[in-house]
């Protein structure tokens, strides 16, 4: 899908369509939600940095629990798994209702209900944003991540609204009554949903090794690493405003729990036209340009805000922040989604989570304490100037562009027959790649095996080596340790579409006849004869 062409064309798919709506009601629900309890803390607590943590409270489990949670994604059916998470929330919220309405909510046990939603929500997002490659092509995947912004967003400028006339109404009880009903909506229609099914073969990545490898799979790759480090500093910097914004229309604008749903609208509205322009701002506009554009708007969103008395004037500010706030994070996820290969993308994008909803968890904390101590208007401009750093940190760690990339499976590795019995827990393993390389090309060759190195490593190989025979010079040998038969055949499955330039490279390298010579050997433990002597004896 070219970037020029609407969005809205995705509604015609209807599996993308059905669940969309569904997402939709949940948002509502949870924006009202987010909005009862915000005020809520208000009335249960004097201090700022109570409210502030409120936002803190949903964002921890999010860093905490990330990880975990996109190992579950990749590793198990992430349908069941969105079941689980939304039916976890919905219990919870029942019992937050039925707690509220008996007046036996503390501001700890607030915090306490608040961070068990967060953390369904934890295991719950990385297999719903993995899902959307399922059902989209990754041409199509831009504008599904945009249409998911798009509808939080479309909630956010009528749920918090809706949300501060229900606690003005009827109180926060109601709020957390409505969020309960509408997990129903998400959970009914993940129960129709018919998921592809995934080629289970290979056995199941035991938990530490799924752990390590999306963990590696990101070290290993640069520009993932400045996609999480931007959408940290985003995080850190800009969840002030959201996190401060109760204290800021009870204490500057003098409102009232409407007045606060009317400026969490405005902040939806700007998202809802963020959304919307994203599409035509990629196809005109580079990555790293956009994602600027997103931090510096977000600071002047945040120094107006610090300086405004008037409603208007704030719900202007606003509107830009929500604007910011969608184009830089769907950047963010649209980025880390067409950089990663569909085997870890849900580790990915839960570690890209980690790092953006940690940095919010920690700015919910920073911000609260400095309002505390001196003033609100104080943090709003300390977060901006973070902002206007962020921004300019992008001149020495620019975003990545994605338009190049095919990360679909290679498909050249065909599993070897061999003379042994293996199983797939048959290990360890030992590979060696024999390479004939004439002098003038051995510069090339090693640029070459360098990204190589870097390759073999991410996609789950150990104790890499390269090494060159004395005797015949011309003669290189590349090896590397895999834990298991299964792992090998795991690793060769990981090569990707734009990994085959670099083996084509280093293949035209080759000076030997025919293609370079793979050796791959079991490993056997040898038994001393002294202890075959002692067994004997025994």
């Amino acid at each position: 899908m070219p970037d020029h062409i609407s969005p809205l064309i995705l509604f015609r798919n209807q599996t993308f369509r059905s669940l969309w709506i569904a997402a939709l009601a949940s948002n509502f629900g949870g924006l009202v939600q987010a909005v009862g309890a915000a005020w809520l803390m208000t009335s249960l607590s004097d201090s700022q940095n109570m409210v502030a943590l409120v936002q803190g409270s949903v964002a921890l489990p999010i860093m905490i629990f990330s990880l975990l949670a996109g190992v579950f994604a990749d590793n198990f059916d992430r349908r069941r798994v969105m079941l689980i998470a939304q039916s976890f929330m919905f219990c919870v919220s029942i019992l937050l209702t039925f707690m509220a309405f008996e007046g036996w909510l503390t501001p700890w046990l607030l915090l306490a209900f608040t961070f068990s939603i967060g953390c369904g929500t934890a295991l719950h997002n990385p297999s719903w944003q993995a899902t959307m490659g399922d059902i989209v092509t990754r041409e199509e995947l831009p504008s599904a991540v945009s249409l998911n912004s798009m509808g939080f967003n479309l909630m956010r400028s009528i749920g918090p609204a809706a949300g501060g006339a229900i606690v003005a109404l009827a109180g926060a009880a109601a709020a957390f009554a409505v969020n309960a009903l509408s997990y129903v909506a998400i959970i009914l229609a993940l129960l129709r949903w018919k998921a592809p099914v995934r080629d289970m073969r290979l056995p199941r990545e035991p938990m530490g090794n799924a752990f390590s490898a999306g963990l590696r799979y990101v070290a290993m790759s640069p520009s993932l690493m400045r996609v999480i480090l931007r959408g940290f500093w985003f995080g850190l910097s800009a969840i002030a405003l959201l996190a401060l914004l109760p204290v800021i229309v009870r204490e500057i604008l003098q409102g009232s729990a409407f007045v606060y749903g009317v400026m969490l609208g405005c902040f939806g509205m700007g998202a809802v036209m963020g959304a919307l322009l994203n599409a035509r701002l990629r196809a005109r506009f580079a990555n790293e340009m956009i994602a600027r554009g997103g931090f510096t708007g977000f600071a002047f969103s945040c120094a107006g805000l610090a300086f405004s008395t008037q409603p208007i004037l704030s719900g202007i500010a606003l509107m830009l922040a929500g604007a910011c706030w969608v184009l830089s994070l769907s950047m963010f996820n649209v980025t880390i989604q067409l950089s990663t290969p569909r085997w870890v993308v849900g580790r990915v994008i839960a570690l890209y989570q980690t790092g953006t909803f940690g940095g919010m968890a920690a700015g919910s904390l920073i911000w609260g304490v400095i309002a505390d101590r001196g003033e609100p208007e104080t943090a709003l401009l300390c977060a901006s100037v973070m902002l206007v750093i962020g921004a300019l940190v992008g001149r020495v760690l620019p975003l990545p562009e994605f338009s190049g990339l095919n990360l679909d499976p290679l498909g050249r590795f065909k599993e070897p027959d061999t003379r042994f019995d293996l199983s797939y827990r048959s290990g360890p393993v030992m590979v060696m790649v024999d390479y004939e390389i004439a002098q003038e090309d051995v510069a090339d060759f090693l640029a070459a095996m360098a990204l190589r190195r870097r390759v073999r490593i991410r996609d789950g190989a150990q104790q890499w080596a390269l090494l060159r025979d004395l005797h015949r010079p011309e003669h290189w040998s590349e090896s590397y340790h895999v834990p298991t038969w299964g792992e090998y055949v795991r690793h060769n499955e990981r090569r990707t579409q734009s990994d085959a330039e670099l083996s084509d490279r280093i293949r035209r390298l080759h000076r030997g006849e025919g293609r370079p010579e793979v050796h791959r050997m079991i490993e056997h433990q040898t038994v001393p004869l002294r202890d075959i002597m002692l067994q004997k004896n025994v």
